[in-house]
């Protein structure tokens, strides 16, 4: 159960860190005092460099898979095209916001909070009676993950709801800049981890009432409920981590962490044809668990001397 659970977590990290470092960015732009438009075309930019990354990707993945790799596949809506328009939007969603309030970070963070939960709560709706049928379905896929199968699916990642957790990971990366966060160090990261706590009971409160919101109620893949725990995790473990690097392992050196994430791009392309596809490292469907648990150990110490070989050939150019 528990590891189901945590295979939930991955691209809500992925969504939820890149809107952290979004929010790093984007404040030290405004320090700088960059324009509004500068630092939207900015980010933008970036933003669409990932949207074309994943297109890359999945060419390289079809390429790959010749001979029984459909076309579709092509145009299939994966994390990393998710990221990047989610970075897309989120750069539309400052340039607005800094435009009207000359750009504090109150008023971003507000505003990504709002955001985020306008696009939890409606994607329930986008997934069943409002979805538009009239798009091509690669547009649709974009927004509830329909590809040409017919049917929203599940194993996709629209912007409804994955996008949410990038600008729930701004929202926070505001919050945690302002000068109110800075002067009161630990605090706010230990007052989130409890935040997150009571978001999980609140949401399974919820998840429990005997009527719901929504006409069609699918809790593990469009449940507004099911974001808030998923929310609540990345809370708890924010907090953990700020812990461990504070005041745990994360002071003695090296950190494989740290080491994974300066590459994360790299590690993520290499790692998901080794765990997914053709040059699998383990059969799929048959393995133990002994033997899955094997397989993610073999798979974390490869990527991380690829990520070791990368840094220090990066170094060597400089």
């Amino acid at each position: 159960m528990w590891s189901q659970l945590g295979g939930t977590l991955p691209a809500p990290l992925f969504l939820f860190l890149a809107g952290i470092s979004f929010a790093l960015v984007t404040d030290k732009l405004l320090k700088k005092g960059l324009p509004a438009n500068q630092i939207a075309q900015t980010t933008i930019r970036r933003g669409a460099e990932i949207v074309g990354m994943g297109l890359l990707f999945r060419l390289q993945e079809f390429l790959l898979g010749w001979g029984w790799a459909p076309w579709t596949d092509l145009l299939r809506v994966d994390i990393l095209n998710t990221i990047g328009l989610s970075m897309m939007l989120m750069g539309m969603m400052c340039w607005a916001a800094a435009s009207a309030v000359h750009g504090t970070q109150r008023a971003m963070a507000a505003s990504a909070t709002g955001v985020g939960l306008s696009i939890a709560l409606l994607t329930p709706l986008l997934w069943t009676v409002w979805r538009p049928r009239g798009l091509p379905w690669p547009v649709e896929s974009y927004i509830n993950g329909v590809h040409n199968l017919g049917q929203p699916q599940a194993w996709l990642f629209p912007i409804f709801p994955w996008s949410a957790f990038a600008f729930v990971g701004l929202a926070l990366g505001f919050m945690l800049q302002s000068e109110w966060a800075r002067r009161r160090g630990a605090a706010p990261f230990l007052v989130a981890g409890v935040g997150g706590v009571c978001l999980i009971y609140v949401a399974r409160w919820l998840d429990a009432r005997p009527v719901q919101l929504y006409p069609v109620y699918d809790f593990w893949h469009t449940s507004p409920n099911f974001f808030l725990i998923r929310v609540g995790l990345l809370l708890i473990i924010l907090a953990a981590v700020y812990v461990w690097c504070r005041w745990g392992a994360g002071q003695w050196g090296f950190s494989p962490l740290i080491q994974l994430g300066q590459t994360s791009l790299l590690v993520y392309w290499v790692h998901i044809e080794f765990v997914y596809g053709r040059f699998s490292l383990l059969t799929k469907k048959v393995q133990s668990t002994r033997s899955a648990t094997l397989g993610l150990l073999t798979i974390f110490l490869a990527m991380l001397v690829l990520s070791m070989l990368r840094t220090r050939f990066k170094s060597r150019r400089a």
